[in-house]
């Protein structure tokens, strides 16, 4: 089996720019690797980030949310990641359970054990070998989105007290799983940031 890293933080961490990076550098260095996100990451999974994701459904009910995660979730892992990781390759995954119990079970109040329990039926108990959660003041984070200019979609348009829970909800986790979760902060630079991750990971695949 390959290794499962997933890599989590609010908005504007800088995950998807520090992920492509580390793909870089493991396929450089001939690691058996693929990269993938949620929600999404399968044409089906795909299909559901856009009914999440957008800015129009501002109605959503937060158990509908937390339902259509873990469905996106439980078809990504069929067809994506457990096939790569039987064929032997490490996956490097932008968000996975942990989002839904910092963001669903923490913050809208769903409560982590309900959430965890949901995603333990989508998942079949599967959980990532290493966790990197990059850790950054609400603010900065929005500040990034902002100054990316990128398209804002539904969960940006939460107000700062939603991302602080988040954040909050992130370190909880971090504190009830310490052997998986590696918390980085995210208040450095890219290359710092990087330079931790980069540690992490390859400290990993060296013991396997």
């Amino acid at each position: 089996m390959g290794l499962f890293v997933t890599f989590e933080g609010g908005e504007g961490s800088g995950k998807t720019t520090l992920i492509n990076r580390l793909y870089n550098e493991m396929s450089i260095d001939d690691y058996a690797v693929i990269k993938t996100r949620e929600p999404g990451g399968s044409i089906i999974s795909e299909q559901i980030r856009n009914i999440i994701l957008d800015v129009k459904n501002k109605e959503m009910d937060f158990r509908t949310e937390a339902l259509l995660y873990a469905a996106s979730r439980r078809q990504h892992l069929t067809q994506v990641i457990l096939p790569a990781l039987k064929d032997g390759k490490s996956v490097l995954c932008d968000r996975f359970v942990d989002s839904s119990l910092a963001y669903q079970g923490y913050a809208r109040g769903l409560g982590i054990k309900e959430v965890y329990r949901l995603n333990l039926y989508a998942t079949e108990g599967i959980m990532p070998d290493i966790t990197i959660y990059i850790d950054i003041v609400p603010q900065e984070g929005l500040n990034r989105i902002n100054n990316a200019k990128r398209e804002v979609d539904r969960l940006d348009l939460e107000d700062y007290s939603f991302h602080s829970k988040v954040r909050d909800g992130y370190l909880k986790l971090s504190e009830m799983f310490p052997a998986r979760i590696k918390v980085v902060n995210g208040n450095q630079s890219l290359d710092g940031i990087y330079t931790s991750i980069k540690s992490i990971v390859f400290e990993r695949l060296a013991r396997r």
